[in-house]
């Protein structure tokens, strides 16, 4: 139960360092930005502990999951254009 809580505070402030990063202006609220990022700590995080490289808990799941959360906002501005 820890363990999903702490992905989802995580991702919280991975969406919003995800935004920062990207550049652009995107025009979608907090609420947009933080759901973006906890799906993208989600599976950045299972993800890469499924596939063995890191281990859950460690400085690279943040990494991650900050890198899920741009993927998942370049998609979203892909798709909100069309």
């Amino acid at each position: 139960m820890m363990s999903i809580l702490g992905t989802l505070f995580i991702g919280l402030i991975a969406g919003f360092v995800a935004r920062a990063i990207k550049p652009g202006d995107d025009g979608m609220g907090w609420i947009m930005t933080a759901v973006l990022g906890v799906a993208g700590s989600f599976l950045a995080s299972y993800g890469g502990a499924a596939l063995g490289l890191y281990a859950p808990g460690q400085i690279a799941g943040f990494v991650a999951s900050v890198v899920g959360a741009v993927i998942l906002l370049v998609i979203y501005g892909f798709v909100k254009k069309k």
